[in-house]
């Protein structure tokens, strides 16, 4: 057992965090500001092999291990959350294609995913379907050689700037996890629009739209694996976006915590800074203490998913539920630590609060989080 990173995992971490501070840090208030999603970003992402990180080389992916996935995400948070949760989702798309397609629809779209050629979003929630997703009620008939998607997916990352969409459906009714199927539905096909962009608290700059298929017909070559196997599909693809939205999370932590370090040895009242006073110091020491065990528990994570361990899921669950919550509560006391000028614009860390508050709610509420955790805890009991 080693804590600290090898020479290719600080090559990694050191590339993007370059990456991230010359691309992503200078532009994310303005991003923010005016909701811009920024697209040419993913094209110099791809430059880097960032939009296949799990996806074979032979594909144009990088085929990172979980664990040095990890730390592009962190690194790319610490810049702009949105952007890095933009990526995580892209990247589970990528890998669904090339963990769960054929040869004919891997060559079809991966490359061109890993490229930047095209972006991907994940649907799989719906109005009435959130952490209950297997009663979901989007339909997928199939008629000849099509199938028909009929109904609505709802909070989807990407939506309407992304290409590719790998929706879930039903193609069974009444059959509970057992009758959802997953599809590859390209953008400009008939029949399939997007609703309003969502008016959010955070993540301005991602765009999160509503999915509305009105008797969409696509060609049956374009449902991955069997019928079926939907859920189990959409299942596998979460315990990765878990440990990835954990990397996330401990990113924009580092982020707010490092502002507020800096303003702590530059405020002065009462004659010092207020650095010097216990109560600030406090929150500065729990800040960091909470941090580092929430990294060491994403790293975990990462590293038994790599390894295929059967507790791997749990511990995906562990990692994001911890890391997000120790997110909101760092961010939040950053911005005490700031006092008013936390609370204003002029610095970052009021929008550090609002963008992470999501890591909270989404691949799965913390409150769902717990209950895996607790529903693996128990069935591990001899």
């Amino acid at each position: 057992m080693k804590f600290s990173l090898d020479d290719e995992q600080k090559e990694i971490r050191d590339t993007v965090r370059h990456f991230a501070t010359q691309e992503l840090t200078p532009y994310a208030e303005e991003w923010d500001e005016h909701e811009t999603f920024p697209r040419a970003i993913y094209t110099q992402m791809a430059a880097l092999g960032l939009l296949g990180l799990t996806t074979p080389e032979v594909y144009g992916g990088s085929m990172l291990s979980r664990l040095n996935g990890v730390l592009v995400y962190e690194e790319l948070a610490k810049g702009e959350m949105a952007t890095a949760v933009g990526l995580s989702v892209h990247n589970m798309v990528t890998g669904s294609l090339a963990r769960f397609g054929n040869e004919e629809q891997r060559s079809r779209w991966v490359p061109r995913l890993a490229s930047g050629e095209l972006l991907a979003a994940f649907s799989l929630s719906e109005a009435h379907a959130g952490s209950d997703a297997a009663s979901l009620q989007c339909t997928a008939e199939r008629v000849a050689d099509t199938y028909v998607l009929q109904g609505t997916k709802l909070w989807v990352t990407n939506a309407g700037e992304a290409d590719l969409y790998l929706v879930m459906a039903r193609t069974c009714p009444g059959s509970g996890s057992t009758g959802i199927s997953c599809f590859v539905v390209e953008k400009a096909t008939p029949g399939f629009v997007f609703g309003k962009r969502e008016r959010k608290m955070g993540l301005h700059s991602s765009p999160t739209r509503e999915l509305i298929f009105s008797q969409c017909a696509i060609p049956a070559t374009q449902r991955i694996g069997e019928e079926g196997q939907g859920l189990k599909i959409a299942l596998s693809s979460l315990d990765g976006g878990r440990v990835n939205i954990g990397a996330i999370a401990i990113g924009v932590a580092q982020a707010a915590f490092e502002v507020a370090c800096r303003y702590a040895g530059e405020r002065q009242q009462f004659g010092k800074t207020i650095g010097t006073f216990q109560a600030i110091q406090v929150l500065l020491a729990d800040m960091a203490m909470k941090i580092e065990a929430a990294r060491l528990l994403v790293y975990k994570a990462a590293a038994l998913l790599d390894d295929g361990e059967e507790r791997a899921p749990m511990f995906a669950a562990m990692a994001k539920c911890l890391a997000s919550d120790v997110a909101m509560e760092v961010t939040t006391n950053a911005v005490q630590v700031l006092g008013g000028a936390g609370y204003v614009r002029d610095y970052p860390v009021e929008r550090y609060m609002r963008d992470v508050k999501v890591a909270q709610i989404f691949e799965g509420t913390n409150q769902i989080q717990r209950i895996v955790i607790a529903r693996a805890l128990l069935a591990a009991i001899p």
